[in-house]
């Protein structure tokens, strides 16, 4: 745990209420000044409760924080893909990820273990101290202790997948506390608490779909079926028995969308995936939470550098840009290459609302705001208050289609889901009787490449699979040996897993060893 960390956690846990709007705190506010709140004497009434909890979604925007000049730490997540390049090259962090050649002191895994660990740190306060409140309504006790167990578990699985074996912290901490420097527990041990923190959630009375961007049901059993999906991969190897669990839990999720398709289904258009007006709602199942007020949308890293597509004009940094060979290997017709209309931009209006033109080159349209940065004819607002997507309906139907066919080869139900996915695209499947296990196996993989792009999940697919998508033979390379074309690097078996950040192990000898590979 990051010393840092452990100091800032009670401030931050008290003014977490202003940092998320839909929790109210007129009578918190009334309560005592600031100054003299303790996580002693803090949690005594429910808005406390609630003011605590809105703490910890807001410390899940440490992914769009600064990771250096022209560079955010959600690019950890997209630079070692292979899928994204640089204009700008002028971030040696951020180089030193596209070359495949980090090490524990890049600004982006010190930052995303800190970010992490915080989370973490702040729902601990949350599950320990919110049960003694009395009165409390135990239906909004127990729906705020699922929540925060949701995103326990959702951090814990991000470090996990990073890193392997980590440390296991379940209770608050002071620096008098005996874990105050953790060794790391095995990795089976953490996701045992994911799952049963996954599993608490999903019985604390979440809504399906909650359009205030709070946890819901879709998202909770959504995120166990991908944890169950990714315990039956690598490194864990729990195969077939996990791989039910996934198809199962992504099931429930398909089946309650299927009666209820208002509530929970694909958009019908991409253009609504990155729309202020459709955040929280139908498609988008958890987002993180952004507004210009507090903290805007963090992915301008995406706009090309210095191109005037919105109304800055000349400017951007192109810190992060599609390779070419990744958007050239989207099938003929597929309407997510399409320019404006799918999840690439070739073309944009001058300042973002003038005379048309050509950018020259493939941009990442996927999070970019047409309301808040201009589109023709229409100058934006300038308060670029769109979320980030964590998990889509469209990732549920991958989860089963991948699981599903893996429990026993291609069935009706694992082609319709890849299907639905082919169909927005307006692509041609071909028939289920057509496919081998094998070759529907790729086909999935094909979709969660080009479909889930951009997202932060590509490269977790990379780690749990063992395998690379091969943009130019169209097929899958193994893991190790596959040449990044963004740099022209081959992974290694070292970048299965991050190094751990070096000042936190200064700061904590119980860490080490360092993960293989990496200098100690």
């Amino acid at each position: 745990m990051n010393y840092k960390v452990i100091k800032k956690v009670s401030k931050a846990m008290m003014v977490g209420a202003m940092l998320m709007s839909p929790f109210g705190c007129s009578d918190f506010l009334n309560e005592q000044a600031p100054s003299n709140l303790t996580p002693d004497n803090f949690y005594t009434i429910p808005d406390h409760a609630e003011a605590a909890l809105a703490s910890v979604y807001a410390d899940l925007r440490f992914y769009g924080g600064g990771a250096g000049i022209f560079s955010s730490n959600w690019q950890l997540l997209e630079a070692l893909t292979g899928t994204s390049t640089t204009e700008t090259a002028q971030n040696s962090d951020l180089n030193n990820l596209y070359s495949l050649v980090h090490d524990g002191f890049t600004a982006h895994v010190v930052n995303y273990w800190n970010g992490l660990f915080k989370v973490i740190s702040q729902a601990n306060q949350v599950i320990d101290r919110v049960p003694p409140i009395n009165p409390m309504p135990e239906a909004q006790k127990k729906k705020i202790l699922g929540e925060a167990r949701y995103l326990r578990a959702q951090a814990y699985f991000t470090a996990v997948q990073l890193w392997g074996d980590i440390p296991l912290i379940t209770k608050p901490q002071t620096a008098g506390s005996e874990d105050f420097l953790p060794k790391r527990a095995n990795k089976e041990e953490v996701y045992k608490l994911i799952v049963d923190d996954l599993l608490a959630a999903e019985a604390a009375g979440l809504p399906w779909m909650d359009v205030s961007g709070r946890v819901t049901l879709a998202a909770a059993k959504t995120l166990l079926a991908k944890v169950y999906l990714t315990m039956a991969g690598f490194p864990l190897n729990k195969g077939a028995s996990h791989y039910k669990l996934a198809a199962d839990k992504a099931f429930e999720v398909i089946t309650y969308a299927n009666a209820n398709p208002g509530v929970i289904n694909l958009f019908t258009n991409y253009e609504d995936l990155h729309r202020e007006a459709t955040e929280n709602r139908v498609e988008h199942l958890f987002m993180l939470q952004y507004h210009a007020t507090v903290a805007g949308n963090p992915m301008d890293n995406y706009f090309p550098n210095f191109k005037p597509v919105t109304f800055n004009g000349p400017g951007g940094t192109g810190s992060s840009v599609p390779t070419l060979t990744f958007y050239n290997s989207y099938e003929k017709g597929d309407l997510r290459a399409k320019n404006q209309e799918g999840f690439f931009y070739t073309s944009y209006f001058t300042n973002g609302s003038g005379a048309p033109f050509e950018l020259g080159a493939p941009y990442v349209f996927k999070h970019f705001n047409r309301l808040a940065l201009g589109t023709a004819g229409a100058p934006g607002t300038r308060q670029n208050h769109l979320n980030v997507p964590v998990i889509r309906y469209a990732e549920t139907l991958l989860i089963y289609a991948e699981a599903q066919n893996e429990v026993g080869g291609p069935t009706a139900d694992a082609y319709a889901a890849l299907k639905r996915i082919r169909d927005r695209a307006q692509l041609t499947t071909p028939a289920l009787g057509t496919f081998s296990q094998t070759t529907f196996r790729e086909a999935v993989w094909r979709e969660r490449w080009h479909e889930l792009a951009y997202e932060g999940i590509t490269w977790f697919d990379m780690v749990r699979l063992r395998k690379v998508y091969n943009e130019k033979t169209n097929g899958f390379d193994n893991f190790v040996g596959h040449i990044n074309l963004s740099s022209n690097q081959p992974l290694q078996e070292k970048h299965l897993l991050l190094p751990l950040p070096k000042p936190e192990m200064l700061n904590n000898p119980n860490l080490t060893p360092q993960n293989p590979g990496y200098p100690n």
